[in-house]
């Protein structure tokens, strides 16, 4: 009678509201299933799902039969939801959770099976993130390169909006599961997210404990639909009418509503995020604050729903938008968004955006893709960028995780050259004649003239600036929609193969902190 219970309220769960939980009777959260990894130390993992207003509810952790910690709360009302904060947990298991209900004379049991602890990460954005593993590179060895990593286990969160926000997910696509090859490339655009499971995979390989992976994202879709409304209004964000270039949801709030919020009461180590497309015309000049907004209330909600389990400022990755055709020129919005993904600084961490990683991908263009040329295939690289920041900013680790930045500029008038110093030793691996750009004005007019690339050593580089015969204001370094083909920009780090970010600058004597100084008037120029 028990498991037929359980059976029927799984059933009914995936029919009704979570408003209506006290009709369904005892269950766990939606995403609470075999299989499923909970965070591991130092913080405590959160367990919490439905019952009846006023009954017991007694969780209990187990291994190979013996009991490990056991957790004592009653459901609330109105809401019917009760929750346990676990004691932290080692990295490990498998373990089993069992819950149970106590009401008069009733009780009802629920047990999860193979729980593993370890570091859990949610995944969103549109499609570039929703792209399967087998839509990328080398997808056969991909799809099959499974048995190694049983304990990177992934779920994938159904495509759902709403207008107010949820308290649990109207559907999983994928429930938690060990990864296979047929769970992991099930179909276009569907699960398992690409840069996901490859960031996790290399995450796992460092770190060798278990990895939870949540892919929660929707393709043709613009940040305001992942945002709150309270983040929206703090960037002064309008109500709007969806432009043409959304093919997902674009309302405001719709998909943080149904597809990020219900997740709030998880315990997280950290979250990956690739989207902006759908920004590039759409709100682009608004990304400089709606992007830092989403990284600041999404933490703000996290910690508070998982009773303050996940990290106040836990560690926020992204990917920084790569190249398509579009057939636009340097003034095109792409090199902007990207810039505004930083928050107009270059670089991250920086202190609009703190504790944040960011992986370049300008140099991973595909014209060749036959997902179009906005969906390239190397997401590998994409990932291991990824798991290179979050090894340095989430981990501690000390290592490289993003390309060279000028630290300082020098103007060398009478020799023409414009030198660069960088924060770190270049690799210039071509010279450019047209990837450094410098403003030149005259008469209050100003016109963007290649700089072509000159001599260089270890850590300078020197421009030729003798184009401009007038007064030099800026520069700026690919600057463009398409700056580089695969893996050719001009300049990277020696040893890691990052490349140098985009960036732009008045031209003095600056820091890198003093990149974003001015970058509102200096774009409009």
């Amino acid at each position: 009678m028990v498991a037929l219970g359980f059976v029927f309220g799984l059933v009914l769960s995936l029919l009704l509201p979570a408003d209506a939980s006290a009709d369904v009777g005892f269950r766990f959260a939606s995403y609470i299933d075999n299989y499923m990894v909970l965070q591991k130390e130092p913080a405590g993992a959160v367990i919490w799902g439905y019952g009846v207003s006023g009954a017991t509810v007694t969780v209990t952790l187990c291994q190979d039969q013996e009991t490990i910690m056991k957790k004592v709360t009653s459901v609330k009302a109105p809401s019917s939801s009760w929750m346990v904060v676990l004691d932290p947990v080692k990295p490990g298991g498998p373990y089993e959770v069992v819950a149970q209900q106590t009401y008069g004379r009733m009780n009802f049991t629920l047990r999860v099976h193979d729980v593993l602890f370890g570091d859990v990460w949610l995944c969103s954005g549109q499609s570039n993130m929703q792209m399967t593993v087998s839509q990328i590179f080398n997808a056969t060895s991909e799809l099959s390169d499974t048995a190694a990593y049983q304990s990177v286990r992934i779920l994938a969160v159904s495509l759902s909006q709403a207008l107010q926000e949820l308290e649990d997910l109207a559907g999983v696509d994928l429930r938690w599961s060990k990864p296979t090859s047929e769970n992991l490339g099930h179909g276009d655009f569907k699960y398992m997210s690409a840069v996901c499971w490859l960031f996790g995979r290399y995450l796992y390989d460092t770190l060798q404990y278990p990895v939870g992976l949540i892919a929660s994202s929707w393709a043709g879709t613009p940040i305001e639909a992942w945002s709150s409304e309270r983040s929206l209004k703090a960037c002064g964000v309008p109500r709007f009418i969806p432009s043409d270039f959304e093919t997902g949801p674009s309302e405001n709030s719709v998909l943080w509503n149904a597809m990020v919020h219900p997740l709030h009461n998880m315990t997280l180590k950290g979250v990956i995020w690739y989207q902006g497309e759908s920004n590039i015309n759409f709100n682009r000049d608004l990304y400089n604050c709606t992007f830092p907004a989403l990284i600041e209330d999404w933490r703000q909600t996290f910690h508070r729903g998982s009773q303050g389990q996940t990290e106040r400022f836990f560690p926020f990755g992204f990917v920084q938008l790569s190249s398509f055709l579009s057939g636009a020129t340097s003034s095109d919005g792409l090199p902007h968004i990207r810039w505004h993904q930083t928050a107009d600084f270059g670089y991250v961490p920086n202190l609009r955006m703190p504790n944040t990683f960011m992986a370049v991908a300008m140099d991973l263009c595909d014209r060749n893709s036959p997902f179009g040329s906005a969906h390239p295939r190397d997401k590998q690289t994409v990932a291991y960028r990824l798991h290179l920041g979050a090894r340095a900013v989430a981990y501690g680790e000390k290592l490289t995780f993003q390309g060279p930045l000028p630290q300082k500029m020098e103007l060398l008038a009478d020799r023409g050259l414009l030198n660069l110093t960088y924060s770190q030793q270049i690799l210039v691996q071509r010279q450019d004649k047209k990837i450094f750009e410098v403003s030149c004005c005259s008469d209050q007019q100003c016109k963007w003239l290649p700089a072509p690339m000159d001599t260089f050593s270890t850590q300078t580089l020197a421009l030729d600036i003798t184009s401009c015969q007038d007064t030099l204001v800026a520069v700026r370094y690919a600057w463009s929609t398409w700056p580089c083909e695969y893996k050719q920009c001009p300049l990277y780090h020696p040893t890691s193969t990052l490349p140098a970010p985009p960036f732009t600058a008045f031209i003095t004597n600056q820091i890198p902190d003093d990149l974003s100084k001015g970058a509102n008037d200096f774009n409009a120029l």
